[in-house]
């Protein structure tokens, strides 16, 4: 099992303050609900640990907390799914598809539809 948290995805967050991947494919704000959700609907085995916290974090507040555990080996060392071969590979996926979650897109979507009912 790997871990990630929040921190690694976050495009408000610098190299040095944990983001692991380029800010340009980063997520602004992800949650540990939100990373297990995209993980756990490709198919790989997931597990919340909601009162960890990352080392790094200074913010206590709930919208930090959490990391997720992602099984990226069976117990024989073969890969689970083929497409994830790495720890990188599954946080450049859950940041790719985090901005496609449903709870993202009502949250931007639920203020055009009001503008739209006004005119």
């Amino acid at each position: 099992f790997i871990c990630i948290y929040p921190a690694y995805l976050n495009n408000k967050k610098t190299i040095a303050e944990g983001r692991r991947i380029p800010i340009n494919k980063a997520v602004e704000n992800p949650t540990a609900t939100e990373i297990q959700d995209v993980c756990s609907a490709v198919g790989l085995n997931v597990f919340l640990e909601k009162n960890k916290m990352y080392s790094r974090e200074w913010n206590r507040d709930v919208q930090y907390r959490g990391r997720v555990r992602v099984q990226l080996k069976q117990e024989d060392g073969s890969l689970c799914l083929v497409q994830f071969p790495s720890r990188k590979s599954v946080m450049l996926y859950a940041a790719e598809m985090i901005p496609k979650l449903k709870t993202r897109t009502q949250k931007t979507g639920g203020g055009d539809q009001t503008l739209q009912q006004g005119e």
